[in-house]
């Protein structure tokens, strides 16, 4: 489980450091013109704390992988993680509306992609703390 761990966190890592890509991608400069002055920067601020748990989560998943699995303050965090991932993929299957991947190839293979990585992230934490 320990080798488990270790990918998780480069793959948070990875994930988190992506997000720094987002503006320019989703064209927010362009798509976040009409939101009020509060809206706009609770927006951006909210992805930052995103970025930064995510990177956070994925940098303890690579320093103290071993503590992870074998004490139960690790255990317990990743019930924690486990709980997080699985609210992650309820909102990945049930909130994101259909419309924004079918029919599109790119963005079919994302959305499952991301179901994929969801689950697999639930799975591993949840079987960390059931161990």
């Amino acid at each position: 489980m320990t080798l488990h761990i270790q990918i998780i966190g480069y793959i948070l890592i990875a994930l988190a450091l992506i997000h720094t890509t987002f503006p320019k991608y989703f064209n927010w400069k362009m798509e976040l013109k009409s939101l009020s002055l509060i809206n706009k920067q609770m927006f951006k601020v909210h992805t930052f704390f995103i970025a930064l748990t995510v990177l956070l989560m994925g940098i303890l998943c690579v320093i103290s992988y071993e503590s992870l699995v074998t004490t139960n303050l690790g255990k317990t965090l990743c019930l924690g993680f486990g709980l997080f991932w699985l609210i992650r993929l309820i909102f990945q299957l049930f909130v994101y509306s259909s419309k924004l991947w079918k029919g599109k190839k790119f963005e079919t293979i994302v959305h499952i992609f991301f179901i994929l990585l969801w689950v697999y992230l639930f799975v591993i934490f949840t079987v960390i703390y059931i161990n």
